[in-house]
């Protein structure tokens, strides 16, 4: 049970598969968010109530913490939780988080990639980069690891083999200096089972992360996607999304079929006074599917955040969009996806 399976044996589930559970890291630092982490925990209360009608809440946080959580979520009636002794350094769940994979007999496995915070940007990073291992130990999973650095936000699946990716974040000689794209293939191969990679360039104006995925291309099903739109030339984003958007004319499933590529409108810009983001990485690309529920960022533009909340309505027919105010999230640059990774239902349990 407890030896990895790699390559072949494996699926990447998609995200709108059954979920048994979302996982989040709990904020905790006061020299972050501009001094707003009271409003950011609120924000965080927000979500848990949002996702918990739909999947379990499972919380990495340092066992000092737990009380505080506890009564935080309970007074907002939040009823389906559960807290782990996992200290992290930070919240982006998404990036730093197991990613489960599915083996051959239906069971659940972790991949544990190398995290370095976005090619080193932000110390410390070590307790982030154990939570993989932490959370294979707590559910007694197996873990296949890589000496590869990747985060989670880099890489969107379909669920049927296809990847996407951006060649500004896997390329980038600060996560894997050396490594030919060829062998960042192969490794995405060996780790999640997937059949074929399809590459984008460059990501949005002020993403520290230089470029991930989950802000500008995610599957809606198996043979569509959302894709982030600038049509203002003087943006900013304008470049590197019309170039993106450009490649994606030539997106292909693994078995041929052509992706429906589905424009998704970008917010008003958000700009940040003194502060080290004067862009900040807004997109309503960044949100989280998790069983009935879309759970979407929003950005207090009531005109713009109906707009992409009507799209997704659209492409999720049967599920409930749920708008998040990610204002304050998108303060260190992420938004609702970011700070989530789901944990797909192991096919060895019956409903």
């Amino acid at each position: 049970m407890n030896t990895p399976e790699q390559g072949d044996a494996l699926r990447w589930p998609a995200e709108w598969e059954r979920q048994d559970a979302v996982w989040i890291s709990w904020p905790h630092r006061e020299d972050l968010w501009q001094g707003g982490l009271a409003e950011l925990l609120e924000r965080y209360a927000d979500l848990a109530e949002a996702v918990s009608p739909h999947a379990q809440v499972r919380i990495n946080a340092a066992a000092g913490l737990h009380a505080g959580i506890r009564a935080l979520l309970e007074k907002r009636g939040v009823q389906d939780f559960a807290l782990y002794d996992h200290p992290t350094n930070d919240v982006w769940c998404r990036d730093h988080g197991p990613i489960f994979v599915q083996r051959s007999d239906g069971s659940l496995q972790i991949a544990d990639w190398q995290f370095n915070a976005w090619g080193g940007k932000f110390e410390p990073w070590d307790l982030d980069n154990g939570i993989p291992a932490c959370t294979a130990a707590s559910l007694g999973l197996p873990r296949l690891e890589s000496r590869m650095v990747l985060e989670g936000g880099a890489i969107e699946g379909n669920g049927e083999g296809l990847l996407l990716t951006t060649e500004a974040v896997l390329l980038n000689p600060n996560r894997n200096p050396g490594l030919e794209k060829a062998a960042v293939e192969a490794e995405l191969h060996r780790m999640l089972g997937t059949k074929q990679v399809f590459w984008l360039g460059k990501g949005i104006e002020g993403d520290d992360t230089d470029g991930h995925i989950d802000d500008m291309v995610r599957f809606v099903n198996a043979e569509a996607a959302v894709s982030i739109v600038e049509p203002d030339p003087h943006s900013p984003h304008y470049r590197n999304l019309a170039e993106n958007n450009e490649r994606l004319q030539d997106l292909r499933t693994p078995a041929g079929h052509r992706v429906e590529i589905i424009p998704l409108p970008m917010p008003e810009p958000l700009v940040a006074r003194d502060w080290r983001l004067e862009q900040l990485p807004a997109s309503y690309a960044n949100f989280l599917i998790c069983n009935g529920a879309v759970i979407v960022p929003v950005f207090m533009q009531e005109r713009n955040d109906d707009r992409a909340l009507g799209i997704l309505r659209e492409c999720f027919p049967g599920k409930q969009v749920i708008g998040i105010d990610a204002r304050r999230l998108v303060i260190e640059g992420g938004a609702v996806h970011c700070i989530t990774q789901q944990q797909p239902r192991n096919l060895q349990l019956t409903d």
